[in-house]
């Protein structure tokens, strides 16, 4: 059975391409680190059975030109990037494990939320330039903060946050009323989140529900003191929106890992004082990269 691996860090991880090679026969990796368009994808996994997929869009396009796939293992947490109902349509089977890499989304978005609340980015940046700027900024301890999404995740991150003793508020579309209680989190409508909420982190899939949910009219109905991070899809911010949000000091700060385009083109945005802009780094702790590629094989072992 030929199976070929599309995902970079999964390619460059030493350990992971030496357990694959001894369980698979015919295993091909992404050494060339390429992020593949549409046409590179189809001809890279031609012919292949199985496929280790990262974020590559799998549409109908794409399966239809790949009669012989039938397993996508996934790398990853994140299934909106490929098409679920195409999949069954061409009797493709999706391997995947939710959680594998939380931890690690989870820790940056921590370290963001503080690294934003207590000013560290911005006066180490004006110290680099000479400027001594002593604005310590304010404590997380006993903020109100707004988790819109409570998945592996964004429970990872609410069980972190008990340390600091904040006042949690919750949304999610999945009924969560047991684990709301259970954790002492406040069950509450986006709309309660966005105008009583500190700090919010936004930990959902990019759906056509969450696609731009926050636009120039949700950062207006926000505290001016407020805080957003998006460690989950670029899409589900509005970028331009939240360029002016950050400019015209609507809100006060914001944390990105996710774009609408990857790498990011918008340089306006990203170059703003008062936002931490990273990389899609969330789930690529050396922990992450492993145990998310561990996940794909011993899924592809058990179903293959």
């Amino acid at each position: 059975m030929k199976i070929k691996v599309t995902t970079i860090a999964f390619s460059k991880n030493v350990d992971l391409v030496k357990k694959a090679k001894y369980y698979f026969d015919d295993i091909s990796f992404n050494n060339e680190g390429i992020r593949f368009t549409e046409s590179q994808l189809i001809t890279y996994l031609s012919n292949c059975t199985a496929a280790i997929i990262g974020l590559d869009i799998i549409n109908e396009r794409v399966l239809r030109k790949l009669p012989n796939l039938k397993y996508i293992a996934k790398y990853g947490v994140g299934l909106d990037n490929i098409d679920l109902e195409a999949c069954k349509k061409h009797n493709v089977s999706i391997l995947w494990n939710g959680g594998v890499n939380k931890t690690s989304v989870a820790e940056l978005t921590i370290g963001s939320i503080l690294s934003l609340c207590r000013n560290i980015y911005q006066t180490s940046n004006s110290l680099k330039k000479g400027v001594w700027d002593k604005r310590g900024g304010f404590e997380l301890t006993n903020k109100s903060v707004g988790i819109i999404g409570l998945g592996h995740i964004g429970s990872e991150v609410i069980r972190i946050l008990r340390v600091f003793g904040c006042n949690i508020y919750g949304n999610d579309i999945v009924d969560k009323v047991s684990y709301a209680k259970e954790n002492s989190v406040k069950l509450v409508s986006k709309e309660e989140i966005f105008k009583r909420c500190d700090i919010i982190s936004i930990h959902a899939p990019l759906t056509d529900y969450t696609r731009n949910l926050f636009t120039k009219e949700v950062f207006k109905k926000m505290k001016s003191n407020s805080i957003l991070i998006n460690t989950s899809r670029g899409g589900i911010v509005n970028e331009n929106h939240l360029k002016e949000a950050l400019l015209n000091k609507i809100i006060f700060a914001a944390a990105i890992d996710v774009y609408n385009e990857e790498p990011p083109k918008n340089l306006d945005l990203i170059n703003l004082p008062n936002l931490i802009c990273t990389p899609h780094i969330g789930g690529n702790s050396s922990e992450a990269v492993y145990n998310m590629g561990l996940s794909a094989i011993e899924l592809l072992r058990k179903n293959i």
